[in-house]
């Protein structure tokens, strides 16, 4: 009888750890954690810069402005294996098109070797190269400007909206400061009514460009996946 009780004891024992260590493996999986945390600040710096979007530019234009709700994909290259690029912000004003990046980095951002790259200084000081963001949006702007009217302004712009973030003044004007965005549109609306430039029909040209735009529900998601899976393919369409 006494090696019966042991026995049993041994097994209620056993069932207790392996339930404890069952629920340590487990538990992991539970906890819901992204995929990608730059993706997730990259979506978090977004929307700061898209809610400062739309405040400058109800503040400048009124309602007569476009601002896409979140980011767009342009078919700028059909039929090739990548056709779409995705834009983080478009904008249509009477004053100019932009086609704008975000870019949520922290550390000194300083001009790179050439015009196609800047550097990034972390806070304990390494200095990394990356790609500049006007020249990930190169190849968009090119695109909308080969196929819009010429009298319509296409720009590209850049803006860093993290706070731990600042910016060399050797920089181009169109790399800038969250806090800098509302007086550089105020500056440029400024220089295209001083030149008496011929004022974007901002209806006509939100048409315009949807047509060049992959519109579906999940298109965004099935762009990036895509991306993630061959990123060295793509120059700058992320």
């Amino acid at each position: 009888m006494h090696w019966i009780i042991l026995a049993v004891a041994a097994y209620v024992a056993w069932c207790f750890v392996s339930n404890k260590a069952g629920a340590r493996v487990a538990r992991p999986a539970s906890l819901s954690i992204p995929s990608l945390r730059s993706e997730q600040s990259g979506d978090e710096g977004e929307a700061r810069v898209q809610a400062e979007l739309r405040a400058a530019l109800s503040w400048l234009c009124g309602d007569d402005f476009y601002l896409h709700d979140g980011p767009l994909l342009l078919n700028h290259a059909p039929g090739t294996e990548f056709p779409t690029a995705e834009v983080d912000h478009l904008v249509i004003t009477p004053f100019g098109i932009f086609v704008v990046e975000t870019k949520n980095w922290t550390g000194r951002i300083m001009p790179g070797h050439d015009d196609s790259s800047v550097e990034r200084v972390s806070a304990d000081g390494r200095s990394e190269a990356r790609r500049s963001p006007l020249a990930q949006n190169r190849s968009k702007v090119r695109f909308l400007r080969s196929i819009l009217p010429a009298v319509w302004p296409v720009e590209s712009i850049a803006v860093f909206p993290n706070t731990n973030c600042a910016l060399s003044p050797e920089l181009p004007v169109n790399l800038m400061r969250i806090d800098d965005l509302r007086q550089w549109l105020r500056t440029r609306m400024a220089s295209h009514e001083q030149r008496s430039r011929v004022r974007i029909n901002v209806v006509s040209a939100r048409a315009a460009l949807l047509t060049l735009a992959e519109t579906g529900p999940d298109a965004i998601q099935r762009h990036r996946d895509k991306l993630r899976k061959t990123p060295r393919k793509v120059t700058g369409s992320y």
